[in-house]
């Protein structure tokens, strides 16, 4: 089996098994075939299922330094972690189902990370990006409503972009929506009363008719929306509305679990909602609002 090979079928078994978002398996993709091809280049012949089981450690550390170049990406700690968690489950995939263990792959630690606070946007900035498309005189009203309710899912729902994306009309009969995250973990999401009226909005007015497992958001052809057309449509809202390039579609899920916690929901409960399968993970959000209440009180303060 080559290399190539070795991949395909590692990919295949992220899409079929492991259900993983079109998006990672394309991240995956990419990080694996520039991965053999730098071992090709290295070793000077071909890349084969065996040679991938000699791969030492030498070796990854080798291609995570190339990646770090500007003229091969210029690859950030965080993105060079990402590359290397890439490369370890491609590697635990030759290990468990092709009979293929790399014992180099296990010395290899990834840069030290700092991790990084979410950044949410305020609640009056929120209210201003939900009611901000429907203002907009240079797009179609059908597309405004379609923004409108997208973002709407985002902020009063903490949903991911993938996720919001991933809805069909049918999956809006229940007063709850079940919405399968990150490594298939599935959780239901309550749908408020005006999120439900953006999404009805958009409904009536969408030119392209929505039903059963057809994806709801379509893009301006009557396609399915792609998470580059709602990175967009943030890109302009907050060019508008003269806020920070922080200002992202994620920020609103950001967003909703820091507003839900100020207003004193509890922490478990914001857990389940967002679909963290750790509880340490949403416990940063507690370190923003200790973080706003800090800055408020500095500002504040006559001694701040």
């Amino acid at each position: 089996m080559t290399g190539d090979e070795a991949l395909r079928a590692f990919l295949d078994s992220l899409v079929h098994e492991r259900r993983a978002s079109p998006r990672t398996v394309e991240a995956y993709g990419r990080i694996g075939r520039l991965y053999l091809a730098f071992l090709e280049q290295h070793r000077g012949e071909p890349v084969s299922l065996t040679t991938l089981g000699q791969t030492t450690a030498a070796e990854v550390r080798a291609h995570l330094a190339q990646r770090r170049r500007p003229e091969h990406g210029g690859l950030s700690a965080r993105s060079i972690s990402q590359t290397l968690a890439a490369i370890r489950a491609f590697h635990r995939f030759l290990d468990r189902r092709l009979d293929t263990p790399c014992a180099g792959i296990a010395l290899v630690r990834g840069p030290r990370l700092q991790p990084g606070l979410p950044r949410p946007v305020t609640e009056d900035q929120a209210r201003g990006l939900l009611n901000e498309p429907a203002a907009d005189p240079d797009q179609e009203p059908w597309l405004a409503s379609r923004d409108q309710a997208v973002l709407s899912l985002l902020y009063g729902c903490g949903l991911r972009i993938s996720e919001a994306l991933s809805l069909t009309p049918d999956m809006l009969e229940a007063e709850t929506l079940r919405i399968t995250g990150k490594g298939g973990k599935t959780r239901l999401v309550p749908v408020l009363p005006a999120v439900r009226e953006a999404i009805a909005a958009y409904a009536s007015a969408c030119p392209w008719p929505l039903t059963g497992g057809e994806p709801l958001f379509r893009a301006t052809r009557g396609g399915p929306l792609s998470p580059r057309h709602v990175q967009a449509a943030m890109q302009r809202l907050r060019g508008r509305l003269g806020l920070p390039s922080t200002a992202t579609p994620h920020a609103l899920r950001h967003s909703f679990a820091t507003h839900l916690l100020g207003a004193g929901a509890d922490l478990r409960a914001i857990q389940e909602l967002l679909g963290h399968a750790s509880l340490s993970t949403t416990q940063r959000y507690t370190e923003v609002d200790a973080a706003r209440l800090l800055a408020a009180y500095a500002a504040a303060h006559p001694h701040g």
